[in-house]
């Protein structure tokens, strides 16, 4: 199960967004379901952030909804720009199982 959600945060609200995001990154980690959980910052909008989120399952994304380091999402509201947008997808095995995520 891979997530990619893309978040706008208003002018100035940068900086914060990336510390709120630490708890929330070093939480997910420690799930056993995580595969990978990661903040990008838009090269072109640095306003935009995406995450990307790999788990080994929906029982175990479902579960990680409901961590405790999830609730600081919702304290990020009055900093973004607008709703998030998430795509929750399953990888296509396609080339190198290595190189692709669902290789893993």
């Amino acid at each position: 199960m891979v997530v990619v959600a893309t978040v706008q945060v208003l002018p100035g609200h940068a900086e914060g967004l990336i510390e709120a995001f630490r708890p929330i990154v070093e939480g997910s980690h420690a799930e056993p379901g995580c595969l990978s959980y990661s903040l990008h910052r838009d090269k072109a909008d640095p306003q935009r952030f995406v995450i990307v989120e790999r788990w080994r399952s929906q029982e175990d994304l479902d579960a990680h909804f409901a961590q405790p380091h999830m609730a600081a999402i919702a304290e990020l509201a009055d900093s973004l720009a607008g709703p998030p947008e998430v795509v929750f997808s399953e990888p296509i095995p396609l080339g190198e199982p290595a190189k692709n995520f669902a290789g893993a």
